[in-house]
């Protein structure tokens, strides 16, 4: 596996990572691409044998608010598409732009570290293929684009179950419900779908949760509801107050229905896109439960000192990041995320960046578009030694500033790389003008 000095790697072709292979072959930046699965697409293909995808999901924001703004999603294509209607999307992305010819699919990179021979700039990186045989090669520089959606996060329980325990990552379809007593953990928008999905085939259906949620629904007058509203900028405060009103014409009382009151306002976490799970909490379809204390065979007892019994529990946990090919040192690592400016550009390195380890309601793929155009313009000047690059340069050594639009976001491990989306999109574009 041969490189020269002046190609990137590339790791993954989900989103993001086809989102940074576009943006490096449009400034004729070289580049290798490596991705575990046989084709691009990255979770949204529900036949990677990695992928977390389950047969009845579909995007949580409108299509208009999600695609790449210079690849629309086609008109006859539904407001909040399938995921399999995504996975043709991607792949007629990577094909309209000429990606496919430079990765190398089903290659498992097991190695990122910086090359130890020369001046010692450029990275070694360690794939094994498909046949089980490893190459090394050094590359000038290396994106990270493996996603965020990897690793589940497992929490432990006191006892034993004699049941089944699944995290959602393994759930694929609802047959798996039939017949049984299931409780969800979990609320978050995964946990609401599958919860949905078990009511119509399990004997009952409960959720346990540990704080209560904000909730929207998808349609609003008529409208996705992410694409109303925005047209006017109002201050923080105030778009709380008058969004938390208008959501409630819609949604109701969850607690009422038996949630929790939220512990945080509006938009400092992300809200529940799920009004499916109202409906049925008000028809007595489920239920929600305490936080799991302990297990005792059948038996779930819960933190308020309520039990139940059940045959599945499905973990709706969440994902924690997972990087296993580079050491977290290398990533500038800092309690639950690495310390990156941006969220993507090392404070030291020049030829490191991890790609889509951001979060923002209604970021869609344009804004890590965005910072994918961002990188390779910064590549780009870099190699021309340019002012801009110089300044960039020392800007990312210093405090980071706040991309947090003055939200008090929940300090919870899942939120250490969430950001405001037109604070960081703003930020993102300035930047560019800048490197242009």
């Amino acid at each position: 596996m041969a490189a020269s000095d002046e190609t990137y790697a590339v790791i993954g072709a989900g989103p993001m990572g086809l989102a940074a292979a576009r943006n490096l072959r449009r400034l004729k930046i070289p580049f290798q691409g490596f991705e575990l699965h046989g084709d691009v697409g990255g979770l949204w293909d529900i036949a990677n044998p990695h992928s977390t995808m389950y047969e009845s999901a579909h995007l949580i924001s409108s299509k208009k608010m999600t695609e790449f703004t210079e690849f629309p999603i086609a008109d006859e294509i539904a407001d909040y598409p399938h995921h399999r209607d995504m996975r043709r999307y991607f792949g007629a992305f990577a094909d309209r732009f000429g990606l496919r010819e430079h990765y190398r699919f089903s290659t498992r990179v097991e190695r990122v570290e910086r090359d130890g021979g020369g001046d010692g700039t450029g990275w070694q990186v360690t794939v094994r293929g498909a046949g089980g045989e490893t190459e090394s090669a050094t590359y000038r520089g290396v994106l990270i684009a493996t996603g965020t959606f990897s690793e589940p996060n497992l929490p432990s329980f006191d006892g034993d179950f004699d049941g089944e325990i699944l995290h959602s990552s393994a759930y694929k379809s609802a047959g798996v419900f039939a017949g049984k007593r299931v409780l969800v953990v979990g609320a978050g928008n995964t946990g609401c779908d599958l919860a949905v999905d078990a009511i119509h085939r399990a004997a009952r259906v409960s959720m346990s949760v540990r704080r209560g949620y904000h909730f929207v629904p998808k349609y609003v007058f008529g409208r996705p509801a992410d694409s109303v509203g925005g047209r006017f900028q109002l201050p923080r405060f105030l778009k709380q107050r008058i969004d938390k009103l208008v959501l409630s014409w819609f949604t109701g009382d969850p607690v009422r229905l038996g949630f929790p009151a939220p512990d945080h306002r509006l938009y400092e976490a992300h809200p529940i896109v799920n009004s499916l799970v109202l409906y049925h909490l008000g028809h007595g379809d489920l239920d929600i439960q305490a936080d799991v204390a302990r297990l005792d065979g059948s038996t779930v007892h819960f933190q308020d000192g309520t039990s139940g019994d059940y045959d599945l529990i499905l973990l709706a946990t969440g994902y924690k990041l997972h990087y296993p090919f580079i050491d977290r040192a290398e990533l500038n690592w800092k309690g639950a995320a690495p310390h990156l400016y941006l969220n993507c550009f090392h404070p030291e390195y020049d030829d490191l960046f991890v790609m889509g380890m951001v979060e923002a309601s209604g970021l869609g793929w344009q804004g890590r578009y965005e910072q994918a155009e961002l990188v390779a313009r910064y590549v780009k000047a870099c190699e021309a030694g340019t002012p801009a690059a110089r300044r960039f340069r020392e800007l990312k050594k210093e405090p980071f500033p706040d991309m947090r639009g003055g939200y008090r976001y929940l300090e919870l491990d899942r939120m250490a790389f969430y950001v405001h989306k037109d604070t960081y999109r703003r930020a993102l574009r300035r930047h560019i003008r800048e490197l242009e």
